[in-house]
């Protein structure tokens, strides 16, 4: 059996990720990699955790040695906010930590790597809706630089030294379980816990900001059927565009109101978040995953809501 490393497992997709990779090829054959010694999460009742700081190879070299790794999906990252306060931290863990991955894959014969990209790579130059597959990449903050950057490094991997490294480039994520990290999109999942607990929430962008958004049981396929998709059929690897539904802020307040009607939500937009929202595409043109894997989304914003607010108030309900 395949022995898979999830580095930043203890983040938003990585805590849904992990879990769906136990269930689907064993609980003892998924490692899970944290940065923290004893972070709270459930993954450490269900299987393996390690400490990794992959900025640090040693600490990832051991691990691959320990487990016989012979699969990584590299999810540890700074994301687009919390990057700008700390542009050397997010070169650091996004590109330093790549590219040792990258060099540990290559010397230990590694059969697959994941590499989360994200529409970040975008900017004012690359046409807002619909945005193609290959076209021009002028990212505005470090977030999109490292991610143009790891894209480009993957590339260069795949080529050179034919490893076998996918990724995806991932609209705004959506998720139940875990807490946003950092990212400009945060605000799509802080709305449904302040309409729930709070009825109230004051959003950070403008109403009238338009961004792609994904639900995280379709993000959890995507990589999934991705990864098990058979080589030759890809002709991208490392920069897949991934479309679901495209909504504004106030699209997604009216929807959350059919369910909750006291809900209300204001609108106090945050100029540097604001900024970076505003340089990212509305919508994105995903032709090359529907024909290369046979990418196709389950959710769209009806019915996203609808399962968030029931996920949601189940486990608030739990918690409290």
């Amino acid at each position: 059996m395949k022995k898979i490393l999830v580095t930043g497992a203890f983040g938003q997709i990585g805590t849904e990720l992990t879990d769906a990779l136990r269930i689907r090829y064993g609980n003892d054959n998924v490692i899970a990699a944290g940065h923290k010694t004893k972070p709270k999460s459930k993954l450490l009742d269900s299987g393996p955790y390690v400490f990794i700081d992959t900025t640090k190879r040693r600490t990832i070299e051991a691990i691959v040695k320990k487990y016989d790794i012979n699969k990584i999906y590299h999810l540890a990252a700074i994301l687009s906010a919390l990057g700008e306060e700390n542009p050397q931290l997010a070169w650091n863990v996004n590109i330093n930590g790549l590219y040792n991955i990258l060099e540990i894959a290559m010397n230990n014969k590694i059969d697959q790597v994941f590499y989360p990209s994200s529409i970040a790579v975008f900017g004012p130059k690359t046409s807002k809706v619909k945005t193609p597959q290959d076209t021009i990449l002028d990212p505005k903050t470090i977030y999109g630089v490292t991610k143009v950057t790891g894209e480009m490094l993957c590339d260069y991997y795949f080529k050179s030294f034919g490893l076998d490294i996918r990724g995806i480039r991932f609209p705004g994520i959506i998720s139940s379980e875990a807490l946003p990290g950092g990212g400009t999109t945060d605000y799509a999942v802080e709305i449904f816990y302040n309409a729930i607990q709070k009825k109230r929430y004051t959003c950070f962008v403008r109403k009238d900001t338009i961004l792609p958004m994904m639900y995280m049981p379709d993000v959890i396929n995507a990589i999934i059927s991705l990864m098990e998709t058979s080589l030759p059929r890809l002709k991208h690897h490392s920069n897949f565009n991934l479309a679901s539904m495209s909504f504004s802020a106030e699209e997604l307040a009216m929807e959350i109101k059919k369910h909750i009607p006291e809900f209300v939500c204001e609108y106090q937009p945050d100029p540097f978040r604001q900024n970076i929202a505003d340089s990212w595409p509305m919508s994105i043109d995903d032709t090359a995953a529907r024909k290369e894997w046979g990418w196709r989304p389950q959710f769209n914003l009806k019915s996203m809501t609808e399962d968030m607010i029931k996920k949601l108030t189940k486990k608030l309900t739990l918690v409290n």
